[in-house]
């Protein structure tokens, strides 16, 4: 199985992925855009909808039964169904660089940008405020191979997760075939990220290597303290569908297939339901992309098995990492807190 993280211990540990967000806050703003960009060629991809009230762009294209097989971003925004015009930014970007589906002539492309949204309208305190094609021509521009930036920034800026403060994640594997293979999640789960009789953070338990050391298990002070504060905070928050959603994508330098894709991205919903409880509810529209840049060879039956494993357990780490770096915010309806702010006496380190 997998042996380490990689080298920044996120997405872009895949050579050729690049990850931008483009964050609104204030006056009103509590939102943002993430996008993944492969190389200019695309990449193989894969998608899987469990969450019962989804928001997404081009899913049905990724079939493995159809013709495209190749995708030139993925777009992770807020702004509910609003923000699914986030991707029309992100294809302009695309299609001034000549990159996208060849049509014909030199320069006639079409983009293809698959994207999911999360819901956060209103959470900022204007609920008309939500990302649109300037946030995601910004996440385009900002977007780099260095280390993801993690926390309350791009789709996690005005994210939720179990009435803690969510957002972005990330987490990578490096097999011990050489094969790469991450995970980038924006945390907003109706369910919750950490254990609530304990207040440990579910994911912590499937660290490598030490990467949660540090991280510990709540004084039960502070433990019914917050449990108290989410009952309060519930009263006020009544069943909306569609109100939460976990978005995500998996990306590995292995040649794969758009059905093996399909396939990562299912056992990487494994590793969702491993870090927040419950998962998949009729509130949520948890999903998750496959990228396969194909630059190693296709894995044999058992390289094949190892990737797909290590995939769930990047998504699962990615949430905990999501849930460590969110940083407490004010909003209209009051403070919605960090899991680091919730439970200072177990977040020392990590």
């Amino acid at each position: 199985m997998a042996t380490r993280p990689g080298p920044t211990n996120t997405l872009t540990d895949v050579r050729g992925i690049r990850v931008g967000h483009a964050t609104r806050i204030g006056d009103g703003w509590l939102t943002g855009t993430t996008v993944v960009l492969p190389g200019p060629e695309g990449a193989v991809a894969g998608v899987d909808v469990r969450g019962g009230g989804p928001g997404t762009r081009e899913t049905d294209l990724l079939d493995p039964r159809n013709l495209v097989d190749r995708v030139h971003a993925v777009v992770l925004t807020g702004g509910s169904a609003f923000g699914l015009a986030t991707a029309d930014g992100v294809a302009q970007h695309l299609y001034a660089a000549g990159v996208g589906w060849p049509m014909g002539a030199p320069g006639e492309v079409v983009p293809i940008v698959p994207a999911a949204v999360l819901f956060d309208l209103g959470r900022g305190g204007d609920f008309g405020h939500h990302p649109g094609p300037a946030e995601g021509l910004a996440a385009c521009d900002d977007a780099h191979d260095g280390a993801v930036v993690q926390g309350s920034v791009g789709a996690g800026t005005g994210a939720r997760a179990g009435g803690l403060k969510g957002g972005v994640g990330s987490a990578s594997a490096v097999l011990d075939d050489g094969t790469t293979v991450a995970a980038l999640v924006a945390v907003n789960a109706w369910g919750s990220p950490c254990d609530l009789a304990t207040g440990e953070l579910f994911a912590v338990r499937h660290g490598l290597q030490g990467e949660f050391a540090g991280v510990g298990v709540p004084d039960p002070a502070e433990v019914e303290e917050a449990r108290a504060r989410a009952v309060a905070e519930g009263h006020r928050a009544p069943l909306t569908p569609g109100m939460a959603t976990t978005i995500g994508v998996i990306a590995t330098d292995a040649t794969l297939t758009k059905a093996e894709c399909q396939k990562i991205s299912g056992l990487g919903h494994d590793g969702l339901a491993r870090a927040v409880k419950p998962v998949h509810t009729l509130l949520d529209g948890d999903t998750l992309f496959t990228l396969a840049t194909g630059e190693r060879p296709a894995p044999d039956l058992p390289g094949l098995f190892e990737l797909m494993a290590a995939a769930g357990d990047c998504v699962t780490r990615a949430v905990g990492h999501a849930m460590l770096a969110a940083t407490t915010v004010a909003t209209p309806r009051g403070d919605i807190r960090s899991w680091r702010d919730a439970f200072p006496s177990a977040a020392r380190g990590g």
